[in-house]
């Protein structure tokens, strides 16, 4: 293994590059003939050139990093050469809507082992409601929904009501339990969605930039427990409709598959870029008091900044 580091003045900066042994991965939704894999020689050579446009680029991603106002955690992963570039990875953030990516796998690892049904109902109720996203907050108490449709808005509209709802049905402990086996040992699921008072008596849900990076990894590599999981779980994300963050500023033609996070001072993305050329993941959380609207034009500016390194 190779380890190059970056530093830039005083801050904190590293930059991993990383010769990966020749991997043969079977991605989702494409079948062994379809997949390009490269020659040790022509992965050097991606990775040279990934590693040329990281130099063009650095300035405008480490400036923009210095000029923050409030903490960031960035990882930006190659799948194809294991160029990696890492930033405050390990450092525990709020983890707002970012955690709804581990319970969406807890809930379909649920359905295979038989204890929720996805085609099964459940029927809105008053006690449910709570504020935020998704369309739930505005449909009448009484109507009804499938496990499969409040796990697709959890994740694809960010809806606090129906997580909450698989909150309830998994319980805190199975879904930690989740997280456990996952490898996730820094993120935690302590409180529900909009559960401010459990909040303001200290407990908050944690993440890392370097954990969602690794759980995006597993899901991509269908390797998150088992095929059907990664699957499932890659689908959703790909169906994601907010938009202001990572895709803000990239192509329309490019296919992302990702979930955003949105709290009180803390603005997240965490998602797999796919481009003809290589696919990454890229990972980016802020803690800052400048405000929602600078924080996601800082991850669309990272984004696009990263998006130039990969596109060819």
């Amino acid at each position: 293994m190779k380890v190059q580091k970056h530093r830039a003045a005083a801050s904190h900066w590293l930059l991993m590059i990383i010769a990966l042994p020749l991997v043969m991965v079977l991605v989702a939704g494409q079948s062994l003939a379809n997949l390009k894999v490269l020659r040790p020689e022509e992965k050097l050579n991606l990775y040279n050139q990934r590693q040329l446009r990281w130099e063009a680029n650095s300035n405008n991603i480490l400036k923009r990093i210095s000029n923050l106002r409030g903490q960031t955690g960035i990882v930006v992963e190659d799948l194809e050469t294991g160029w990696t570039f890492i930033h405050n990875e390990e450092q525990p953030f709020p983890a707002a809507s970012l955690v709804k990516i581990p319970i969406m796998v807890a809930c379909f690892k649920a359905a295979g082992e038989g204890l929720i049904d996805l085609s099964g109902k459940y029927v809105l109720k008053r006690k449910d409601r709570v504020g935020g996203s998704g369309r739930l907050r505005r449909m009448r108490n009484g109507r009804s929904f499938t496990f499969a449709q409040l796990i697709d808005y959890m994740v694809t509209e960010s809806d606090n009501i129906a997580c909450n709802i698989l909150i309830d049905r998994l319980g805190f402990d199975y879904i930690n339990n989740v997280f456990d086996e996952l490898g996730l040992k820094k993120t935690r699921l302590n409180r529900k969605m909009i559960d401010f008072a459990a909040r303001d008596q200290g407990l908050e849900n944690y993440t890392t930039a370097a954990e969602m990076t690794g759980l995006l990894e597993r899901i991509y590599h269908r390797c998150c427990y088992n095929a059907v999981i990664s699957d499932q779980c890659l689908a959703v994300l790909k169906r994601q409709k907010i938009n202001d963050r990572l895709p803000r500023y990239l192509p329309r033609e490019v296919t992302v598959a990702y979930k955003t996070g949105l709290e009180k001072e803390v603005c997240h993305d965490a998602g797999i870029v796919f481009t003809p050329n290589g696919d990454y993941i890229i990972t980016v959380l802020v803690h800052t008091w400048a405000g929602p609207g600078s924080a996601k034009i800082f991850i669309g500016r990272l984004s696009s900044y990263f998006y130039e390194i990969f596109k060819s």
